[in-house]
């Protein structure tokens, strides 16, 4: 990976929103939720204050609003601080 994040950052691959349905019907682009689970590509190094608990590979819970939306070679991930991330799944 050619992202190292810094500090106590973490470099997120969100999973794909929901293209159906429970019950078969195709959802549109713009009525799609916005993924809240992920997984992580990549840790920064944590700080003196804060200790890296996640790993790159591990399935994360994050919140809705959590991150900043970035695009690398032609995939989106979200950077966002461990504190934003809720759960290890």
């Amino acid at each position: 990976m050619k992202i190292k994040p810094l500090a106590d950052r973490v470099l997120i691959e969100p999973k794909p929103a929901e293209e159906k349905t429970a019950s078969g019907l195709f959802i549109p682009d713009t009525a799609k939720e916005k993924p809240l689970a992920g997984t992580v590509v990549a840790v920064g190094p944590g700080t003196d204050e804060v200790k890296m608990e996640v790993k790159a590979g591990d399935q994360v819970l994050y919140g809705k609003y959590a991150g900043t939306e970035i695009s690398f070679d032609g995939k989106d991930y979200l950077i966002m601080k461990q504190n934003d991330i809720l759960a290890i799944i």
